[in-house]
């Protein structure tokens, strides 16, 4: 057969595999179904392999169709980001580099990273995104993060990992509560009280840390409520709903009407570490590299 691939292959293979239906992905791409259906057979054809199960109902990628749409990501999302970092050299820029992070590293490590880049590399310019843990790992996969500031045991391979602070917990309470700094002891004087919590879907590492905080000392917490979001919780506790632990750098930037009581005597600590792909070749990466100690 005398077809080759062409760049049109992927992007038809692409809005297939995202979409997993043959009408929505042709209306994607403004033509005609049976148009999309032959492209993706002559794709198959020509790379020798199938690609999708389809049947009356459904479509589903085979084995080999995961890993093309994986090795596909990342390589279309490599070029649209080295086609910004080009603009950004020629506009006279050394490049971007795209952080996620989670709320607490903003009140601690990241700050301090952009003031000494910004001195000593004032050309490079930074994006960030706060996103869960689970999130900023597979973004790193797919090449559309260069940094991720996470609370996690391990990450995948291919991916390193460095602890970056290491921070006390902190009760939250409403304002008016009967605990203070002086009278407060130990976390099991609020264990007949409701617990707002980060989700696990913000840090399973973290959620554990918490109910191990607590079972240490005899309890196990009555979770009412779970958000993702610093705000929402302390806004939860302001309410009168009932009490968080978070890390200790969190309790600054909000206006609330709350107070944070340092946890005396536990072994638990918030441990916040920078994640990033071990190939990563965005050189603006490269450059700051000695400054978190990459």
């Amino acid at each position: 057969m005398s077809y080759q691939l062409e760049l049109r292959h992927f992007n038809y293979f692409l809005a297939v595999a995202e979409e997993l239906h043959f009408r929505k992905a042709a209306d994607r791409l403004f033509i005609s179904q049976p148009g999309l259906s032959r492209q993706i057979k002559q794709m198959e054809e020509i790379i020798g392999v199938q690609l999708f199960v389809r049947d009356k109902r459904n479509v589903r990628l085979t084995n080999a169709g995961e890993y093309l749409k994986k090795e596909l990501d990342y390589v279309f999302n490599h070029i649209d980001f080295t086609i910004k970092q080009t603009r950004l050299i020629d506009a006279g820029n050394e490049g971007e580099i795209r952080i996620g992070f989670l709320g607490s590293a903003m009140q601690t490590v990241i700050p301090e990273l952009l003031v000494e880049t910004n001195t000593k590399f004032p050309k490079i310019k930074f994006s960030l995104e706060e996103m869960s843990n689970y999130l900023q790992v597979e973004a790193i996969e797919k090449d559309e993060l260069d940094l991720g500031f996470v609370r996690l045991a391990r990450v995948p391979k291919g991916l390193k990992m460095k602890t970056v602070h290491s921070d006390t917990f902190s009760l939250v309470l409403p304002k008016d509560h009967r605990l203070d700094k002086h009278s407060f002891k130990s976390v099991d004087q609020v264990s007949e009280e409701n617990f707002i919590l980060f989700s696990s879907d913000y840090s399973s590492l973290y959620y554990d840390k918490i109910m191990s905080i607590c079972e240490d000392k005899g309890f196990s917490p009555n979770v009412s409520h779970r958000s993702v979001h610093a705000q929402t919780i302390y806004k939860l506790v302001e309410s009168g709903l009932g009490v968080a632990i978070v890390p200790t750098s969190l309790q600054h930037g909000f206006d609330l009407k709350v107070k944070f009581l340092e946890i005396p005597r536990i072994k638990q600590k918030a441990v916040l570490s920078v994640i990033w792909k071990e190939n990563n070749r965005n050189p603006a990466l490269q450059q700051i590299a000695d400054l978190i100690d990459l």
